[in-house]
């Protein structure tokens, strides 16, 4: 009964997607002054989930659940980089809330079977 908790596998493919968006805004922040350098982020949540579905329900071999990347749109400095810090910030608290939401949902889950099991 217990065994295969979607609830529990999408929060924590959901805290996983938002570590990596934090690994892809803190690379483009490490490249703000790199010239030439463009903005990346990597594909929403959403997208990421009903592929890996899509390759589950057609038979693929699971396979890790990796968002890809994309280039974000934006003005170039002079020196052709595409990195914008602020838009960069309000990217990471974003993902921040994202990853607090899906922890949340885990703990939650996993404090209601203790509760349902007779535990505190």
């Amino acid at each position: 009964m217990f065994n295969d908790l979607k609830i529990l596998h999408t929060a924590s493919l959901m805290a996983r997607h938002a570590v990596q968006r934090h690994g892809q805004i803190a690379e483009n922040i490490a490249n703000a002054d790199t010239p030439g350098y463009k903005a990346k982020d990597i594909e929403p949540f959403a997208e990421t989930y009903a592929r890996s579905q899509r390759m589950t329900a057609e038979g693929a071999r699971a396979q890790a659940f990796r968002a890809g990347r994309i280039e974000t749109t934006g003005v170039a400095s002079p020196n052709g980089n595409t990195v914008s810090l602020e838009d960069q910030m309000s990217r990471s608290a974003a993902t921040t809330r994202d990853h607090d939401t899906a922890i949340t949902i885990y703990s939650k889950t996993l404090s209601m079977l203790r509760t349902s099991l007779g535990g505190r």
